[in-house]
């Protein structure tokens, strides 16, 4: 205590005055701000002063952020409209290698299974809302039934970037796997024994672990049994618990926003041409062909797509991409990020939702379509609410039933008006439709939504069929198609975009700036998708030890 109290005093001087002007301690365990100590044995502020910087988390490669052209800058052939070029700039983030494969779905529903027992009445909807939809494969006039029986479960394909997921379901994974991976970092640090997540696999504890409802009511998590389960910082039998300021708790997955998505695609890192800067590259590697113009490997096909009508790999033996459907993953190069399939063998779910326009004159950094902010519940003892039984089942237009949230989980709600009172950024919680064309973005609303119900669809701009489906007394299903004449779109807030060619795309699909959209409630056998992680701290990994503007000696 004394030696510490001298460095601080020593960093001290006295000048013109009487006044006494402090330096900067050379101690990162001593406060700039007060003197104080920090992480001191007596207690008070307590903080991760040793951190570097965010870990490259499972499965994910690191993308430096920068500038580019978003969209399309050649002719628009298909006359879509919608990918308009404007420049904009992404921060630092993380990717996935590869898009998320059979096995790794498979040990998602596994730990489903294990954890939310089907047989179990509370859990009757959990594992099933989980499964991918395998009828996808089917065509009536094609025979596909050996991929409808063995491609998600058969060791075979699995490899092979998972399909016959939707949107919510990518999504859901996502959040899954958020709380398996910051699971083994708190075990790494020693926060939670090494049999703690094992114990909840075998059913030896009910209840699992969330991330958030770790950070906001750790005595809750594992169905409050934690307490048996801390790790050695466990002290005199006191719990000790991280915090976010404890750096140990990563980001969580997430899909990649539609810009991120498309900027890594582009990966202009590796080339500093001005026409690629200005949205030029045609596709994930260099050059205007699909073919390998190197020496080694000339003429190879450089993604798995549909070549021409009939013709889903070329003559066997000859000019073949190596694929008829799907191809197992990094079977052909990664782009100059370290990212495989940016082009081709599936197509893959992005975050935004869908609008024809892109408005880059209100946003040029980070753009993305899709918030709906959202606060943690507090009930009526002025805690956090978490979720036990009382589990939420949303069923979506196609019939389909699935959990809005699993037990252990943070309630949330929408924000409400004591978050956006006077605030220039937001107004509301759902900014899902915000500025994008249709009369509910302008603030004379009440003006086109006049009326009874039919007139005011007419009116409407993204008046999208509505088809209700619930569930009776009895269980079954009640579906209600809208058999409205005034539809004139599909858009609306649950279409979500996806990006780049598939096994069944033609090479025009195959250009990063293409964008097409489909129902987040929908499945096909061409998307899949993979997961992201916003970057917490520097843009680059490789820090400037030296500060910008100035020379070291």
């Amino acid at each position: 205590m004394k030696k510490e109290f001298i460095k601080v005093v020593l960093s001290c001087a006295i000048v013109a005055g009487g006044f006494t002007s402090c330096k900067n301690s050379s101690s990162k365990n001593v406060s700039r701000a007060t003197g104080w100590k920090i992480n001191a044995k007596e207690g008070g502020f307590q903080y991760n002063s040793d951190f570097k910087e965010q870990e490259t988390a499972p499965g994910l490669v690191f993308i430096e952020g920068g500038t580019f052209t978003k969209g399309q800058v050649q002719d628009d052939v298909m006359k879509d409209w919608n990918n308009t070029p404007t420049q904009q700039h992404v921060q630092s983030f993380y990717m996935d290698e590869t898009e998320v494969t059979n096995v790794m779905y498979l040990e998602y529903l596994d730990y489903l299974k294990s954890v939310y027992p089907p047989e179990d009445p509370r859990y009757v909807h959990i594992y099933a809302g989980a499964l991918p939809d395998t009828l996808v494969w089917r065509n009536r006039l094609g025979f596909n039934e050996t991929m409808t029986n063995n491609y998600l479960r058969h060791p075979a394909y699995a490899e092979y970037p998972v399909v016959g997921v939707n949107w919510i379901q990518a999504t859901q994974f996502a959040a899954w796997r958020t709380d398996r991976v910051n699971e083994v970092m708190l075990e790494r640090e020693g926060y939670l024994s090494k049999d703690a997540k094992y114990k909840v696999v075998s059913g030896e504890i009910e209840g699992g672990f969330s991330t958030e409802a770790y950070l906001n009511r750790p005595e809750s998590v594992y169905n409050g049994q934690i307490d048996s389960l801390q790790g050695k910082r466990k002290k005199d039998s006191i719990p000790v618990y991280a915090k976010r300021s404890s750096g140990v708790i990563l980001p969580e997955y997430r899909l990649p926003t539609e810009t991120e998505w498309e900027y890594a695609a582009q990966a202009q890192i590796g080339s500093r041409e001005y026409n690629n800067y200005r949205g030029r590259k045609k596709y994930p590697w260099d050059g205007n062909y699909t073919r390998n113009g190197q020496r080694v490997g000339r003429g190879d096909q450089l993604a798995n797509f549909k070549q021409g009508k009939g013709d889903y790999g070329g003559i066997a033996g000859w000019s073949d991409d190596g694929a008829d459907i799907t191809a197992e993953v990094k079977s052909y190069k990664p782009n100059d990020f370290g990212l495989y399939d940016m082009a081709g063998n599936v197509a893959e779910w992005v975050a935004d939702v869908y609008r024809p326009i892109v408005d880059d004159e209100v946003s040029d950094f980070n753009y993305y379509r899709g918030n709906v902010y959202m606060k943690t519940a507090i009930g009526k003892d002025g805690k956090v609410t978490v979720i036990r039984d009382s589990i939420v089942y949303d069923t979506l237009p196609n019939g389909k039933i699935m959990a809005i949230n699993l037990p252990g989980e943070i309630k949330m709600v929408p924000v409400g008006p004591e978050e956006t009172f006077l605030r220039t950024n937001f107004s509301s919680s759902d900014n899902r439709s915000y500025r994008d064309g249709e009369p509910g973005s302008s603030r004379f609303y009440d003006r086109f939504n006049a009326g009874d119900e039919e007139s005011s669809d007419a009116k409407k701009m993204y008046n999208a069929p509505v088809n209700k489906v619930k569930v009776d007394d009895e269980g079954e299903l009640v579906r209600a198609y809208d058999t409205s004449n005034n539809r004139t779109t599909l858009i609306n807030d649950e279409v979500r975009v996806y990006k780049g060619g598939s096994w069944r795309d033609r090479a025009y699909w195959l250009d990063p700036a293409q964008r097409r959209y489909m129902p987040q409630y929908m499945a096909t056998d061409y998307i899949g998708f993979r997961c992201a992680m916003s970057r917490v701290g520097s843009k680059s990994k490789t820090k400037n030890k030296t500060p910008r503007g100035k020379r070291s000696r």
